[in-house]
């Protein structure tokens, strides 16, 4: 993670992410050359295929080079800073001119205390021993946050339109964004960030700022340069729509968008695939009646107390139906030719957010209530879509529950999120005719689908699992005989 490059100054690389991922991309730098650092401070807010984190440095001293800019993508062991400690951060001037490592340009001077006035635990040479991203082994101090004379100047500079600040000319230095969503919204629309002041807090700019700027863009009557990529770059008005391949073209297919394989999409493709390699997965599905379900949900929420999520209900049910099929909760030791059967609950749940999808992991579900479930399932949705989910957030699950009816659709056949043994789906909940009572009724039906591992049980044991599933939805008061 780090090394003594010449017995002076320390250089910090960037570390081990965990979960198979192999690099990531610098959103936002949080110090500059010739900051003083305190132990475990985070330097550098990164994205991963799995979330954004930001990564403290184990060594405290003076900043005496940063390595990459932002939106630049560093694979694991990639130098990131290097930090000078003990007596040789005394040398260096802290928060003074210095050069950045990655573009060699001359970084602004600073107002704030040089090192010399800085705390000396602050320039020890000893390293916290942090090895895990976002966790530090000691209380790292509060941030402080710098704005650069040039920004402020053409923050004084620029013009406002309800809200959303267009600079009247671009600014140098780093681009005041924080979201990941916002940068690649700007960079599907060819909009340069730099022409833009945003309306939050010391400038930031926010998703509303890019979308100010492009309807602008769009009432002046002009083309946005992502609508252009969405069709096919402007052509001359006599070439055809699609150019026709010449007689004896050896590749007859038209032009085309190639989209990288990288970030959450790169991760869900290598995970997805692993899945369907190394998985002998089978499917079983059965239509149940949830109309008991439904009255039960609307009977609680009618009581006064918080309000219950079906996803709750449905986590509710599932983690009574892996108390009496185990089997399922599990997952496969390839190496030791062994199934390791779990005896905790570690819920996931696939959720669709601007990044893709991602499957955030609700800790020991079997020990929650409905209230707890609903509470944590908001929460973990809030940060999947805010792009704050950890790591953590998002790895040891054990058993996955899969929404898919929020998409208007029935069934489906889920792929197993690997190295778990089970995944199951839910499609939507509609009206539908119902054989009720001797007679014909319209019913609440909803399709249920269990995609297995047949390495650890049978047919048997799967369908034992989905139909004690089917009789909770179908009569909700089965599942008082497992509490």
């Amino acid at each position: 993670m780090a090394h003594a490059s010449d017995g002076r100054s320390l250089e910090f690389k960037l570390p081990d992410l965990g979960e198979g991922l192999t690099e990531a991309e610098i959103v936002r730098w949080l110090v500059e050359v010739g900051d003083v650092v305190a132990v475990d401070q985070p330097v550098v807010e990164v994205e991963t295929a799995k979330a954004m984190v930001e990564v403290p440095c184990p060594y405290g001293g003076v900043v005496t080079a940063r390595f990459g800019e932002e939106g630049t993508e560093l694979p694991v062991g990639a130098p990131l800073i290097t930090v000078a400690v003990g007596d040789a951060a005394a040398d260096v001037p802290a928060r003074g001119p210095g050069t950045s490592a990655a573009t060699g340009t001359a970084e602004s001077p600073a107002a704030e205390s040089p090192a010399d006035e800085a705390p000396a635990a602050e320039r020890k040479a000893e390293g916290s021993g942090n090895v895990l991203v976002g966790y530090g082994t000691s209380e790292a101090p509060a941030r402080r946050r710098r704005v650069r004379a040039d920004r402020q100047a053409a923050t004084g500079a620029s013009g406002r339109a309800n809200g959303r600040v267009r600079g009247a000319e671009p600014v140098d230095g780093p681009v005041p964004v924080i979201s990941p969503l916002v940068r690649r919204l700007a960079r599907q629309h060819d909009l340069d960030l730099r022409e833009l002041t945003g309306s939050g807090p010391d400038g930031l700019i926010l998703r509303a700022d890019v979308e100010y700027a492009l309807r602008a863009a769009a009432a002046q009557g002009g083309r946005t340069a992502a609508q252009e990529a969405g069709t096919g770059r402007a052509r001359d008005a006599a070439s055809p729509a699609f150019p026709a391949s010449s007689p004896g073209s050896a590749d007859a297919r038209p032009d085309g968008t190639r989209v990288p394989l990288k970030g959450v999409r790169g991760a869900v493709a290598d995970k997805l695939s692993r899945s369907r390699r190394e998985i002998p997965d089978a499917t079983c599905w059965v239509d149940a009646d949830a109309t008991e379900l439904m009255r039960a949900r609307t009977a609680m929420n009618a009581s006064g107390g918080p309000r219950i999520s079906l996803v709750a209900l449905l986590a509710r049910i599932c983690t009574a139906a892996l108390a009496r099929f185990p089997e399922l909760n599990a997952t496969v030791d390839t190496e030791a030719r062994e199934i390791v059967r779990l005896d905790r609950v570690h819920l996931g749940f696939a959720a669709q957010t601007d990044r893709g999808l991602v499957v955030p992991v609700v800790r020991d579900a079997h020990a929650r209530d409905a209230e707890s479930l609903t509470a944590e399932f908001a929460r973990l949705t809030e940060a999947a879509r805010a792009g704050r989910l950890t790591p953590g957030d998002l790895t040891g699950g054990t058993f996955t529950l899969n929404n898919y009816g929020v998409f208007g659709v029935d069934g489906s056949t889920p792929i197993i999120n690997h190295p778990e043994a089970a995944m199951l789906g839910v499609g939507r909940i509609v009206p539908k005719p119902w054989v009720h009572e001797g007679g014909l009724a319209v019913r609440q039906v909803v399709q249920l689908s269990l995609t297995f591992d047949h390495r650890v049980c049978d047919g048997g044991t799967a369908g034992g699992f989905l139909r004690y599933v089917a009789d909770c939805v179908e009569q909700p008061a089965v599942l008082l005989r497992t509490l």
